[in-house]
Formats: C-alpha cells, sequence, structure tokens
C-alpha cells in the first residue's frame, strides 16, 4: 500500500516535471509526463487507467513529438522563411533559452529568425515576417503539448476521484 502511494506521487511529479518540458529546452515534456502515466497505471494495477489508454497515449506522445518537429517548419513555410531563418530560429531557441531563461523561448527564436534572414539577403520586412512564422509554429506546438500533457492529468485526477 505504501509503496503504491509512493509511485502513485512519482507519477505525478512526472507529469508535472513534462510540463515543466515543455519551457525547459532539452528536456522531453510529453515523454516524461507519459511516463508517468505508465508509472500510475502500473501502481494502479491498470485498473483504471487501462493499457489501452496509456498505449493510446503513447501514439499521441509520439505524434505530438513529430508534430513538434515540423509546427516551426511549417509556420515559417506558411511565411515564406528560408533554410537559414529556420536554422536561426532553432539557434535562436538555444540562446533565447540559455539567456534569458523562459522568456528567450518566445525571444531567441523570433531574433534567430529574423537575423538568419537579413543576414541572407532579405528586408528588415520580409524577415520580420519569416521570424513571426517560426515564433507562431513554435506556439501552436507548444500549445499542442501543454493540451496533451494536461489531458493525461486529468486523466489520472478523474483515477484517484
Amino acid at each position: 500500500m505504501a509503496s503504491e502511494i509512493i509511485l502513485i506521487i512519482l507519477s505525478f511529479v512526472l507529469v508535472l516535471a513534462g510540463l515543466l518540458g515543455v519551457i525547459l529546452p532539452f528536456l522531453p515534456g510529453v515523454g516524461i509526463a507519459w511516463l508517468g502515466m505508465l508509472l500510475f497505471a502500473y501502481a494502479t494495477g491498470f485498473s483504471v487507467v487501462t493499457l489501452n489508454i496509456v498505449l493510446i497515449f503513447l501514439g499521441l506522445s509520439v505524434f505530438t513529438f513529430l508534430l513538434d518537429l515540423a509546427a516551426p517548419l511549417l509556420g515559417a513555410k506558411k511565411y515564406k522563411a528560408s533554410k537559414f531563418g529556420i536554422f536561426g530560429s532553432f539557434l535562436g531557441f538555444i540562446f533565447g533559452v540559455m539567456l534569458f531563461g523562459p522568456v528567450g523561448i518566445l525571444i531567441g527564436p523570433f531574433a534567430g529568425a529574423f537575423l538568419g534572414e537579413y543576414f541572407s539577403g532579405r528586408k528588415p520586412e520580409e524577415a520580420a515576417q519569416s521570424a513571426k512564422g517560426t515564433v507562431i509554429g513554435f506556439l501552436i506546438g507548444s500549445l499542442i503539448k501543454i493540451s496533451l500533457i494536461l489531458a493525461m492529468l486529468g486523466f489520472l485526477i478523474a483515477a484517484l476521484i
């Protein structure tokens, strides 16, 4: 009984850490949250959160991972960003978070995409449009990740009630 409670608490900690992973770079938030759900299901004998639910969320997690890679690219493509803008956005994300913390998640990709586009020969107005597209794609991907993790958290909370 005590070990089950510890595993359940740990599962909630993992899901909440997954939410942080949406903000913190290099921390696979959705994957960590899914592990929390799997641990919860195991701790409760797959009685409330069944294996089917765990597998469905695994599929959604993999889809979200792929979408997370594609969303900034799709946003950039919609706003006609070049490969320099996309690469700049990626570098901007890394350096933005390292220099500015969570605020750098928005500032970094925009600045990186803008600089990449600008130095590739685009006018400042065009570079700003491309940078806007990469940020919009990134934000949409982040919103989807947060939604999935909150859905997992909702399943765990509902299972306790």
